[in-house]
């Protein structure tokens, strides 16, 4: 069993335009399997969980969408905080949340701060989330110590790199295992240096679609 598993959850726009339904209706469906998901990493004995929920791309989708996205987290952060804490979840975001609306950001801030003592089990949520970015971002505080004299460049290595880059929150950085739904065969930028040696698993399910039978 993987320790740790990633997901690019993908289709839910997909799923609801197949339906003839509103594109908000297959956002709310796919929150339904990320909580079945995560009581199945539960069951099995999954220690951290990492799903891509929005990509910094994302912010060229129509600001309808968008809006709606945002608001929908919002939502299920506040709906599932006290789950959170009850059953010793730990949450962690990775991406630029100051992109975030304020609101969005405090509730963020505050459930990581709240939660960041619980060990149980660890759902990192990637939102306005670059893998590309993230590796720059990295390279600059580097070479920033270097610049200032904090380290030679012959320190640079990948343990250094691993600890600049945002999955430094958990203590399992790398995957085990990435799961693509909707039969997509790509990892659209997501945790470029961290899935290097990862199994990738890609399912034709939708992500509404996908339940503990795919799983």
């Amino acid at each position: 069993m993987p320790r740790r598993v990633a997901v690019i959850m993908d289709g839910s726009r997909r799923w609801a335009l197949s339906r003839g339904l509103a594109v908000g209706c297959g956002y709310e469906a796919g929150v339904r399997s990320l909580r079945v998901l995560v009581e199945l990493c539960l069951k099995w004995g999954i220690k951290v969980l990492t799903v891509f929920a929005f990509s910094r791309d994302n912010w060229f989708r129509p600001w309808v969408e968008v809006e709606f996205l945002m608001s929908l987290l919002e939502r299920v952060l506040e709906e599932d905080t006290q789950s959170f804490l009850r059953e010793n979840y730990r949450i962690s975001v990775i991406g630029d949340i100051y992109e975030l609306p304020l609101s969005l950001q405090e509730l963020i801030i505050n459930l990581q701060e709240t939660t960041k003592n619980k060990t149980q089990f660890q759902l990192i949520i990637a939102v306005s989330y670059s893998g590309r970015y993230n590796i720059i971002q990295a390279c600059q505080r580097i070479a920033l110590m270097v610049k200032d004299g904090l380290i030679e460049p012959s320190d640079i290595n990948e343990s250094l790199i691993d600890e600049e880059l945002e999955t430094n929150c958990t203590d399992l950085p790398h995957p085990d295992l990435l799961i693509r739904t909707s039969g997509e065969l790509r990892i659209s930028n997501f945790m470029l240096w961290q899935l290097s040696y990862t199994e990738l698993f890609f399912s034709t399910s939708l992500w509404p679609d996908f339940g503990e039978p795919e799983f």
